[in-house]
């Protein structure tokens, strides 16, 4: 028992070193409001969030917020958005907070804040277009935010919820030897920033458009090291998401591809089955599919299933793509 003392010490030590996260801002005294610029979103604190938009000629009969993933930013649906705008899809895609070039570039931003700015952004885009069909689209880390805010007691004002390839690795999929090391890693060097090892960038591919990929690898708003307080930050929201996923308050349709190194089947399968027979839940899975399904060769596919998700969400995927299997 004396042995454990020293350990038990160091542990609440390393409790008490808090990783960091972002704070709301203090708004000037000047502060209108949030509001719907032309090149960003300013939300409840006054924090200015660079965007972009992809606008069909006349109104909308229905627009996307659309969420980007871990270390990516806005320009991450920039081919999805101008074929959803032929469609009569308008999309607004914004810079979250921590990445692209909003506010605290690098810096985990905590959950609640990123779930306060959706519901901001959400609810200006309602206004904007009120007769509309609003739906929220998640990629990766954006579906995470996404199922996060709309299990919450507070949703987002969208009718509908696109969740591309979820991040759903949370804490209990993880082995505990990782979880030990990224919970003291995020303590004693949080402000640590590492890229991913060489093996990792060679051997694990988010998608099989391989121009797509080096497009991001050149563009400079992305992130390409990750702080450790940030990793821990995800990894907490990816776990809400995981528990939380059959708990969203609209349809909800959740597109899965067999091909996935990200978000691998058996964290995916474990939020699958903590969400039962969600009646707002329901999938698809592409057989050629990978982690960035609006950026995969076969995209429009998506693209098409998604838009058909927006006009009535029972009706069948015209893909014909199946669910997600269960295992």
């Amino acid at each position: 028992m004396i042995r454990l003392v020293p350990a038990l010490i160091l542990m609440l030590a390393l409790a008490a070193c808090a990783p960091t996260v972002q704070q709301p801002l203090t708004p000037p005294p000047t502060f209108a409001g949030p509001a719907i610029e032309t090149d960003a979103v300013v939300v409840q604190d006054g924090a200015r969030l660079p965007m972009l938009r992809w606008l069909p000629e006349g109104e909308p009969w229905a627009v996307v917020v659309a969420l980007h993933g871990m270390n990516d930013h806005k320009a991450s649906f920039h081919l999805a958005g101008p074929h959803w705008a032929e469609q009569g899809v308008a999309v607004y895609a914004y810079d979250q907070r921590g990445f692209g070039r909003a506010p605290g570039r690098g810096v985990w931003a905590g959950q609640d804040l990123m779930t306060e700015d959706l519901r901001t952004v959400t609810a200006l885009v309602r206004a904007r277009h009120p007769d509309a069909i609003i739906a929220v689209a998640g990629e990766s880390m954006g579906g995470a935010v996404a199922v996060a805010a709309f299990a919450s007691e507070r949703p987002p004002a969208a009718d509908r919820l696109v969740l591309l390839a979820p991040a759903v690795w949370g804490w209990s999929s993880q082995p505990l030897s990782y979880r030990a090391s990224l919970w003291a890693a995020a303590r004693l060097m949080g402000s640590t920033a590492l890229e991913p090892p060489d093996w990792a960038v060679r051997d694990i591919r988010a998608s099989d458009n391989l121009v797509e990929l080096l497009r991001m690898g050149r563009d400079p708003d992305m992130i390409f090291a990750t702080r450790f307080d940030t990793l821990a930050g995800l990894v907490d929201l990816m776990e809400t998401a995981s528990r939380d996923l059959g708990a969203t308050r609209v349809p909800t349709a959740l597109f899965y591809g067999d091909h996935d190194q990200i978000i691998e089947d058996a964290p995916m399968a474990l939020a699958l089955e903590r969400a039962g027979d969600a009646p707002t839940l329901r999938t698809a899975f592409y057989e050629n599919g990978w982690h960035l399904l609006n950026r995969d060769r076969q995209a429009l596919t998506v693209y098409g299933d998604v838009a058909a998700f927006l006009r009535d969400p029972a009706a069948p995927f015209p893909s014909g793509a199946p669910a997600v299997p269960a295992e």
